[in-house]
């Protein structure tokens, strides 16, 4: 039996060569050209609206649907261009706001240290300066101490504060010491015997302060001031009986 032959061709089937239909031109690669020109942030979503619009328009087979597909993916890529837009600027904002934190935490360590050491260097300041008065005071001292015979008040007036007197004390002691021996270290009363500045009676009393007591004026004063303390308390006042006395005596 013979096969039946359509009378007519397909309307809407376009004849190609060698007879055969012309394969439809897809509406998925046009949409896809069209929107492989824009910035697509999302490559997946992009991707999934492309492949529901061109199936949408292969089956509505409508050149509006590509342009609304091509619509679509433009109005996305500008929602997800400028959300990306504003993540970057967020992201921005907030590295900037660390590194401003973290420069401000740096400046106010380094600030604290920066206090730390001056504190540091003003107590070693201190140090060395109470460190170099006190050798300034010992090295006068020994001066003081070497230069005994030559100037004994400045050795009494060194050695007040040793036995508990301040220099309110010096004067009296001064003016006691001028009346028994004009402080000469090595004067002896020929008549009683009593010796050096402080006219020891007798004058060996002096060493229990030093076997050097006949040409030591340091001797002499330790003595001195010690029987003072302990026979009058002040040198004011071993002068008030001295001057109450006739002759004087203490």
């Amino acid at each position: 039996m013979a096969r039946h032959a359509p009378r007519h061709a397909p309307r809407h089937a376009p004849v190609g060569r060698g007879g055969h239909a012309a394969p439809r031109r897809s509406v998925v690669g046009r949409a896809a050209r069209t929107a492989l020109g824009r910035p697509v942030v999302t490559a997946g979503i992009a991707a999934t609206l492309l492949s529901t619009g061109a199936i949408a328009a292969a089956s509505s087979g409508g050149a509006a649907n590509a342009e609304s597909l091509t619509f679509a993916v433009d109005a996305l890529t500008s929602t997800v261009s400028t959300e990306q837009s504003k993540t970057e600027q967020s992201d921005v904002a907030r590295v900037a706001a660390d590194r401003s934190a973290a420069n401000a935490q740096l400046s106010a360590a380094a600030a604290r240290n920066a206090q730390l050491e001056k504190a540091r260097a003003a107590k070693l300041a201190k140090a060395r300066k109470a460190a170099a008065e006190r050798a300034a005071r010992a090295a006068e001292r020994k001066r003081i101490i070497a230069n005994a015979q030559q100037d004994p008040k400045a050795v009494a007036r060194l050695l007040l504060p040793e036995f508990g007197y301040s220099q309110a004390q010096w004067p009296c002691l001064d003016q006691l010491w001028i009346g028994e021996s004009d402080w000469r270290w090595y004067v002896e009363n020929p008549s009683s015997g009593a010796y050096g500045i402080p006219q020891s009676l007798p004058g060996r009393k002096m060493a229990t302060m030093g076997s050097d007591w006949r040409t030591n004026p340091v001797t002499q004063i330790r003595w001195g001031l010690d029987y003072i303390k302990k026979s009058y308390g002040t040198p004011c006042n071993a002068l008030d009986q001295w001057q109450a006395r006739s002759p004087h005596w203490y």
